[in-house]
């Protein structure tokens, strides 16, 4: 079970829509078989349980309505991209899960995640096999932005672990793990991880200033004047899209860092006979 941070966005529309694997419908209603958790919240919005019967566009505009309520709510560097999107992938030669196990995966993601009681909207969908999104809109009910935690990518890397485990799944790495490997490597991995993982960070991390930079170079420069600002706005598109492209490989070497070492067998040695 591996966990994947996405890039955050200004619409749940595109993450719904990379969840269910399938365009958004105004007419195909998600049961609770698609929709397996959500925030506690929504029983008091919606009591008689209309969401059960929700199309897949209205669950997107639930997760937009924080827009409306709060148009000027925004993190401290006045970043408005509040939809907060990660994923988790079961090994190939897993077991599918139950609905209940689904939903009680969900459920400790988004408490590792530090989303499960932060008053954000937040809904978890799995449309598709081996596959588990959770999708949340940062802007609380009273209009606050709620910031995960900078190590976020850890903690859903141990709570996969501690996951993997209550359920009998079969870990992201296997393999026989000696004492000394015990006590050595996972501490220099957990602490690569925790650099990659402050490296990518999307709120505090220094790529995503140097890419909201480019993004926003890339804006002045296509309404200014001239007949190459066009092109060298698209160039400067394609270079923040590497560069993000970059920070998802790195959320994924980080959570690969934060799990169990491969420990080598020792060899046996063969006593001789004299």
């Amino acid at each position: 079970m591996i966990p994947r941070l996405h890039r955050r966005t200004h619409s749940p529309r595109d993450p719904l829509t990379e969840a269910l694997g399938r365009p958004l419908s105004p007419a195909e209603g998600l049961t609770e078989y698609t929709v397996v958790a959500r925030w506690p919240g929504l029983d008091y919005y919606t009591p008689d349980d209309e969401h059960s019967t929700w199309t897949s566009v209205q669950w997107a505009e639930h997760l937009e309505d924080p827009y409306l309520e709060h148009p000027f709510a925004a993190s401290p560097d006045d970043d408005r991209r509040a939809i907060l999107h990660l994923s988790i992938r079961l090994h190939p030669d897993d077991r599918e899960l139950t609905g209940p196990e689904w939903a009680e995966t969900a459920q400790r993601l988004a408490r590792a995640a530090d989303i499960e009681k932060s008053g954000c909207r937040w809904i978890a969908v799995h449309a598709q096999p081996g596959r588990l999104d959770l999708i949340a809109n940062l802007i609380r009910l009273d209009g606050a932005w709620h910031a995960p935690p900078t190590d976020i990518l850890r903690r859903l890397a141990g709570e996969a672990r501690r996951i993997e485990q209550d359920l009998n799944l079969i870990p992201a790495r296997t393999g026989p793990t000696t004492r000394a490997t015990a006590h050595t490597v996972p501490a220099a991995s957990a602490q690569l991880a925790s650099v990659l993982t402050h490296l990518t960070d999307e709120q505090a991390g220094p790529l995503a200033a140097v890419r909201g930079l480019i993004e926003h170079t890339a804006h002045r420069v296509a309404h200014q004047p001239g007949t190459n600002s066009a092109d060298t706005a698209h160039r400067l598109e394609l270079i923040a899209r590497r560069l993000h492209a970059v920070q998802q490989d790195l959320n994924t070497t980080a959570a690969q860092l934060a799990q169990p070492p491969i420990a080598a067998v020792p060899p046996t040695t063969r006593r001789l006979s004299r």
